[in-house]
């Protein structure tokens, strides 16, 4: 995957680095249902659009990412996005919901309730780290963890006040505490909080009501997210995203130039991004652009590969 997604209050953009070295990007509006529905602003349910939301565009954008470096043929429809979301749902609530209830709760006669929602929780980190620890060995997935290097050290480089160019960008960390690694730490860490007063009865019983209370978890877990933002110098406040900064160690790495290049032309070409000094880096295309300029290029080969059969023709005829 050799792109990078940024949104902001103007909308969002999708950059990507082609096969052939170009940039290509995507932006346009976007308009959430929190900005439709009022009573989707409110707390807890705001967090939980917001998810929901993150989820559908993060999967469109890496199929689209995807398709224009040439890992796939074609990007992937909404039905097909839909699907994907669902599968990656069910699966994440059978390894991080099923499995650490199933096997915390023959410690229940032992350590009763509390012990057992911590062992609960352990186990589900535990399987979360080890989830993390085995994908990142693979070349692909440390491309993204790159490419979210690159994105955080941008956004950093911007906030601090620097002209966003890759040099600038080196003396900022690949760490960022807006981070989506830190909000589902923070939902495990709540996930422990909540079940113990809640669900506690048999292993059926206990997992149906973690998953008929998940939206209440993201919910929650979301306003704790937001809290840097508030409070950015509170001491109980770091001390709640610091397991999430520690996270971020094992989804970031560090990215290279190019990479830094693609993140950069991200967040410049969100819609009413301030640019200001900042200028995109070369060979940066729009992708109608891009896709005109490929068409022009075919164009232009398609008859001077008639004109060689020709002669070829002739010669034969001769």
């Amino acid at each position: 995957m050799e792109g990078v997604m940024m949104q902001g209050g103007g909308g969002y953009s999708m950059a990507v680095r082609t096969a052939t070295g170009d940039i290509i990007y995507k932006n346009g509006k976007r308009t959430s249902l929190r900005d439709r529905y009022k009573i989707l602003r409110l707390p807890i349910l705001r967090g939980l659009v917001s998810f929901i939301e993150s989820m559908m565009f993060g999967f469109s954008a890496l199929s689209w990412s995807a398709a224009q470096a040439g890992e796939e043929e074609e990007k992937l429809s909404w039905k097909e996005i839909a699907v994907a979301v669902v599968a990656a749902v069910v699966l994440s609530v059978v390894f991080f919901v099923v499995l650490p209830v199933f096997l915390a709760s023959f410690s229940l006669e032992y350590l009763g309730y509390f012990g057992r929602s911590l062992v609960e929780g352990l186990l589900r980190i535990g399987l979360f780290l080890g989830y993390v620890l085995m994908i990142r060995r693979f070349p692909d997935v440390a491309r993204v963890f790159e490419y979210h290097g690159a994105e955080h050290k941008t956004i950093s480089t911007f906030e601090g006040g620097k002209r966003l160019l890759p040099v600038n960008a080196a003396e900022y960390s690949t760490i960022h505490c807006r981070c989506g690694t830190s909000f589902i730490l923070m939902s495990m860490i709540m996930m422990v909080i909540i079940f113990t007063f809640v669900g506690n009865t048999n292993v059926p019983g206990r997992i149906l009501t973690k998953i008929i209370l998940m939206p209440v978890v993201f919910g929650i877990s979301f306003e704790v997210f937001r809290l840097p933002l508030k409070f950015p110098n509170s001491k109980i406040v770091k001390l709640l995203v610091a397991p999430g900064l520690q996270m971020q160690k094992l989804t970031t790495k560090e990215p290279d130039d190019g990479q830094l290049e693609v993140a950069m032309t991200a967040l410049m070409t969100i819609p009413g991004f301030p640019k200001g000094e900042n200028t995109l880096p070369p060979r940066v295309y729009h992708i109608d652009e891009y896709e005109k300029m490929m068409a022009d290029k075919k164009a232009e080969t398609v008859p001077a590969e008639s004109t060689k059969v020709a002669i070829v023709e002739q010669q034969g005829a001769l």
